[in-house]
């Protein structure tokens, strides 16, 4: 079979078994010809076990108005305020923390985010984790243990 030429590619955010036709998610997949309904039904279907929990998705428009969609995992960001119970990050994260976080909670956050990040061992994954939570306002317990 051939392959089928790609008219366009863009990604998304939505929540997992939530998503509805409504903005900003409707009129993005309409601007690029994807038929709505469709897309909801299918994503909320492949989505529901995440309820709720924002997750990324690239969508593939093909010329015949056809697509696929593959779910990433959800942002770093959801996934550290989840682990640390906070609604938000902090306004002014040098100076005010919103919570406390140890380097163990980070080893699973990288298990369910898996190959998304960058960084080639589980250490500098743990860096890079560390250092998204920082600008969050959230500190992370155990970090100088591991540099060294």
């Amino acid at each position: 079979m051939a392959k089928k030429e790609i008219e366009s590619q863009f990604k998304i955010q939505a929540k997992g078994g939530q998503a509805t036709p409504a903005p900003p998610i409707g009129p993005a997949l309409g601007a690029h010809g994807v038929n709505p309904g469709q897309f909801i039904q299918q994503f909320n279907d492949r989505t529901r076990e995440l309820n709720g929990k924002v997750v990324g998705c690239v969508i593939t428009v093909f010329k015949d108005r056809s697509f696929e969609f593959e779910i990433k995992a959800p942002p770093a960001a959801v996934l550290l305020k989840d682990a640390a119970g906070i609604e938000k990050g902090s306004g002014v994260p040098n100076k005010d923390k919103v919570a406390t976080l140890t380097v163990d909670q980070l080893r699973t956050i990288i298990e369910e985010k898996g190959k998304e990040l960058t960084g080639h061992t589980p250490e500098a994954q743990i860096r890079t984790l560390a250092g998204t939570a920082r600008s969050m306002g959230i500190e992370i317990e155990g970090l100088a243990e591991l540099a060294s």
